[in-house]
């Protein structure tokens, strides 16, 4: 007589959840890189603001409202940016918190 018993063992995650996980990753990533375009727009704007040498506002005359239009997108840019990172790391933190699947395997 055969004994047949039943055990429990974890599956292997299903390939949708896997592609789940992967475009979330993804996404990160793009949102990270997002923000290193905004943080590249601030180094360039503090290098209008704070010159190197003296000479180098000789040429570049912006109003104030010119400057104020300008850091009021990089901030809109920049918190967007910010956002869209924080709402994806919060996606990835809820993936990883999913119970593992559990499927029956038939021992004989």
């Amino acid at each position: 007589m055969a004994d047949s018993s039943r055990a429990s063992a974890p599956a292997p995650a299903s390939s949708e959840f896997l592609e789940s996980i992967e475009s979330l990753v993804l996404q990160a990533d793009d949102d990270i890189e997002s923000i290193r375009n905004a943080h590249g727009a601030y180094a360039c704007l503090e290098k209008l603001i704070l010159p190197q040498r003296v000479n180098d506002t000789e040429h570049m005359h912006p109003t104030r409202s010119e400057l104020g239009a300008l850091m009021g997108l990089l901030n809109e840019e920049l918190r967007r940016c910010i956002d869209a990172a924080g709402t994806t790391i919060a996606s990835l933190h809820h993936a990883a918190r999913q119970p593992s699947q559990q499927v029956l395997v038939d021992h004989q």
